[in-house]
């Protein structure tokens, strides 16, 4: 029988947290509130659950990648990512789930992780440290919609990684990407890749 290990109702402070046992199920929330602690992952997301709390001034370290976790539910402050995320939301959500309302992110710091295909939601983006190139963020890309879709991209940029930052979900303000990982993917080289965006609006790197 898989173990379910439940962190809820409680504050927890200046711990390190290890969730690294692939045979256990991991429960943040509800109602959980780490704060000054280390949260290493090496998990899939699939067998961490964030139900709701808040991580103030937490550092979470992602040993092994972690792919398509949302974050909506929890309220991130003062916190210091590092590691690999691919297709991770952060903030809170307007669209769908109640629950999805109850996060929010500010004040952290991504400069030292990996971030591919990551959404930021209804934040405000100059209170977080967004990881530098070979990454590169489209910042308030829905205002940028018309000028990206003309813009001249390598490759499959345009038609699958832009095309798919244009059609983002409202509030989304934010969207990051490795460019190592696109150019692979996108039949483009990285160097291409660069210079096109270094013409584009909006974008960080």
């Amino acid at each position: 029988m898989t173990p379910n290990i439940h962190f809820e109702n409680r504050e927890i402070e200046g711990e390190r947290l290890e969730l690294t046992d692939k045979k256990a199920i991991y429960w943040l929330g509800p109602s959980v509130t780490l704060r000054g602690c280390t949260l290493v992952t090496n998990i899939s997301a699939r067998w961490l659950h964030l139900v709701s709390g808040s991580l103030i001034d937490c550092t979470i370290q992602a040993k092994s990648e972690l792919k398509t976790l949302p974050w909506a539910t929890m309220k991130l402050k003062g916190c210091r990512f590092a590691g690999r995320f691919t297709g991770n939301d952060f903030g809170f959500r307007t669209d769908g789930d109640e629950r999805r309302k109850l996060g929010g992110i500010e004040d952290c710091d991504f400069s030292e992780a990996r971030l591919n295909g990551c959404r930021f939601f209804n934040c405000d983006m100059s209170t977080i440290r967004l990881p530098r190139w070979p990454c590169f963020t489209f910042l308030d890309p829905l205002a940028h919609v018309a000028v990206l879709r003309r813009h001249d991209w390598p490759g499959l940029v345009g038609r699958a990684t832009v095309e798919a930052v244009c059609e983002s979900p409202v509030g989304t303000v934010a969207v990051t990407w490795h460019a190592p990982t696109v150019a692979e993917k996108m039949d483009t080289t990285v160097e291409e890749l660069r210079a096109a965006l270094e013409t584009a609006p909006g974008i960080f790197m």
